[in-house]
């Protein structure tokens, strides 16, 4: 089973490292990643594999969402399908 999570906000250092952090913690492992900063907005897109998750997907989002509120920025988690769906032309 696969996510998408999707980081937005003011660039700052150690914004992969929380991020990541957070994952590694729950057993989320990262499968790709892209980041890009533009006039210091940071923008950030991870596709993760959540199938050995050892939490809840809310908790997971729960988790991440705490993390984005200490740093200052918005992270959604969403189940590939359900981000593939909602992107469909």
């Amino acid at each position: 089973m696969k996510a998408v999570i999707t980081v937005m906000g003011k660039d700052t250092t150690g914004i992969i490292a929380k991020v990541s952090n957070v994952l590694f913690e729950v057993n989320v492992n990262i499968l790709d990643i892209s980041q890009t900063t533009m006039q210091g907005l940071f923008t950030m897109i991870m596709m993760a594999d959540i199938s050995s998750c050892n939490v809840d997907f809310s908790v997971l989002s729960d988790k991440l969402g705490l993390v984005g509120e200490e740093i200052g920025m918005q992270i959604v988690i969403q189940h590939e399908d359900i981000f593939n769906s909602m992107h469909k032309i």
